[in-house]
C-alpha cells in the first residue's frame, strides 16, 4: 500500500466531483490515503457523495482557531523545529495562513502510527493546496506533488510568496489533465519535463449508460443541453446567440443552461433582448441525478462554447463533456486546451473556433436536423469516453504514477523525493535560505 495523503483547498465539494471520484477510485484499487480540507465543505446544499467519505477527512478549524492551536503546538515542542523561525521571520508577508496549515497537517501526520504514516502528498491545482505542500516538504521532508488543471496554470498566480516555478520545480510529481497542458508544462518548465505525467480525470460511466439504456426519448428531439458556472469562460453569450440564429433560420429546438454564477443577470437579459423567452431556459443549478435526467432523456445534442477569458483563463478538460459522451450524446464545442481531446471532430462531435457564434449554430444545426448523425456520434464518444476517461483506466495510471515515486535509487538521485526535514538552528535561522533549500 502506498503512503499517501491529500491536501485539499476544499473537499469534497460539489464543484469539484473529479477529486471525489479520484478518492473514491483509488480506494477501489486498495489505496486509504489521508485526507485533509482546508475549507470546512460540510455546509454545501447540494451533495453527492458519500457521508462516510465525509467522516474521514480532517477539516482544519477555523483561522483563529487553527493559529492558536499551531502556536499551542510550537510552545509545547511539539512541531518540527523550522515551524517557529519562520512564523517568527515570515512577518507580514502574504500567505502566512499556508504556514499554519502546513504546521498542523505536519503535526496530524507525524501523530499516525509508523507503519502508514504517509510519506508522499498530493494535492488538486497550483494554488493554496499546492502551496501548503510545498511547505510540508520544508517542514517535515515530505515529497508532494500536484495535478495541474487549468486556469491555476492558465492565469496569473493569485499569489508569489513562493515562487510560482517553485511549486514545479520541488515537486516530484506533476500532474496534468490534457496532453494539451502536459506539452505546455514541460515548455514552459523545462527542467520539470521529465515529471510531467498527463492522467485524464476520470469517472464512472456505469450511472450514465445504465440511464441511457432504459431511457424514454420521445423528448429528446430539438433538445440542447450546457452545464457548467455562468462565468465567461463557459461561452454562454456565444451559446445564446447561437440560439438566436437557430431560431431565425427555422430550426426547432429548446436549450436549458444549467449552473449559476456571476453572469446569470446578463445572460438572463441577453436572452430577453433576444426574445428567446421559451427557447432557452436558464434553471439555475441542479444535483447530479437531474442532470443526468436530462442528459438521457430530453437532450438531444450537448453544448459548452469554451472561450478565453480576458485573464487568460479558459477550460481544460470539461468533466460535463465526459459526462455527455457518457449518456451518449454527441457534443458541439470549441477548438480549445484538451477540448479536442475529448470532443473528437467529426468523429464524437463538431468544433469551431472559440467565440464563433455563427460557426456554432451551424454545427447546433447539422446535429439536430440529423438524428441518426446524432446516435453514431454518440456512440463513437461512449467508445472514447470508455477507452480514455472511465475511473479503472485514469485510476490505474495515476497509482502507476505514484508507485513510481518509490524505489530507493530514485530516492538517492532525485532530491524532490528525499524524506528528511533539513535541520534548522535557530539563531542562525535564514528564510531565503530556508525557502530555497540551502
Amino acid at each position: 500500500m502506498l503512503r499517501l495523503a491529500y491536501v485539499f483547498e476544499r473537499f469534497p465539494s460539489f464543484t469539484q466531483t473529479f477529486c471525489v471520484r479520484e478518492i473514491e477510485q483509488l480506494e477501489r484499487m486498495g489505496e486509504r490515503p489521508l485526507i485533509f480540507s482546508i475549507r470546512d465543505t460540510r455546509d454545501e446544499s447540494i451533495r453527492h457523495f458519500p457521508p462516510e467519505l465525509v467522516e474521514r477527512v480532517h477539516f482544519l478549524p477555523p483561522r483563529d482557531e487553527l493559529v492558536k492551536q499551531v502556536r499551542d503546538w510550537k510552545d509545547e515542542r511539539d512541531l518540527p523545529r523550522a515551524v517557529g523561525p519562520t512564523l517568527r521571520h515570515w512577518g507580514e508577508r502574504s500567505d502566512k495562513a499556508r504556514v499554519y496549515e502546513a504546521a498542523y497537517i505536519a503535526k496530524i501526520i507525524a501523530d499516525q502510527p509508523a507503519a502508514t504514516r504517509p510519506l508522499h502528498v498530493h494535492s488538486h491545482f497550483a494554488g493554496v493546496g499546492a502551496r501548503t505542500c510545498w511547505w510540508l516538504r520544508k517542514f517535515a521532508g515530505l515529497s508532494y506533488s500536484f495535478t495541474a488543471h487549468a486556469n491555476d496554470i492558465f492565469c496569473q498566480p493569485e499569489d508569489e510568496t513562493i515562487p510560482f516555478p517553485s511549486l514545479f520545480e520541488e515537486a516530484a510529481l506533476i500532474v496534468t489533465v490534457s496532453d494539451y497542458t502536459a506539452q505546455q508544462l514541460r515548455e514552459r518548465f523545462p527542467s520539470c519535463a521529465s515529471r510531467v505525467r498527463r492522467v485524464y480525470n476520470g469517472m464512472d460511466l456505469g450511472p450514465f449508460m445504465a440511464a441511457r439504456a432504459v431511457a424514454d426519448r420521445t423528448r429528446s428531439k430539438g433538445g440542447i443541453l450546457s452545464v457548467g458556472r455562468l462565468i465567461e469562460k463557459k461561452g454562454y453569450a456565444d451559446l445564446i446567440t447561437a440560439c438566436g440564429l437557430l431560431r431565425d433560420q427555422g430550426v426547432d429546438f429548446h436549450c436549458r443552461i444549467v449552473g449559476e454564477g456571476p453572469l446569470e443577470q446578463a445572460l438572463e437579459a441577453q436572452v430577453s433582448d433576444l426574445k428567446l423567452e421559451g427557447r432557452v431556459e436558464l434553471t439555475g443549478p441542479l444535483g447530479l441525478a437531474d442532470i443526468r435526467r436530462l442528459l438521457v432523456e430530453e437532450t438531444q445534442v450537448f453544448a459548452l462554447a469554451c472561450a478565453t477569458e480576458s485573464d487568460g483563463g479558459k477550460d481544460n478538460l470539461p468533466t460535463v463533456l465526459m459526462e455527455a459522451m457518457a449518456a451518449s450524446l454527441p457534443c458541439v464545442s470549441t477548438r480549445l486546451a484538451g477540448v479536442p481531446e475529448m470532443v473528437l471532430d467529426g468523429t464524437t462531435g463538431l468544433l469551431c473556433e472559440e467565440r464563433r457564434p455563427e460557426a456554432f449554430a451551424g454545427h447546433l444545426a447539422t446535429l439536430l436536423k440529423n438524428e441518426m448523425l446524432c446516435e453514431t456520434m454518440g456512440r463513437a464518444g461512449l467508445e472514447h469516453a470508455t477507452k480514455h476517461f472511465s475511473r479503472d483506466v485514469t485510476g490505474r495510471a495515476l497509482l502507476d504514477c505514484f508507485a513510481g515515486l518509490g524505489g530507493w535509487w530514485r530516492g538517492l538521485f532525485r532530491r524532490q523525493l528525499r524524506h528528511r526535514a533539513p535541520k534548522v538552528h535557530g539563531k542562525s535561522f535564514d528564510l531565503a535560505r530556508f525557502m530555497a533549500g540551502r
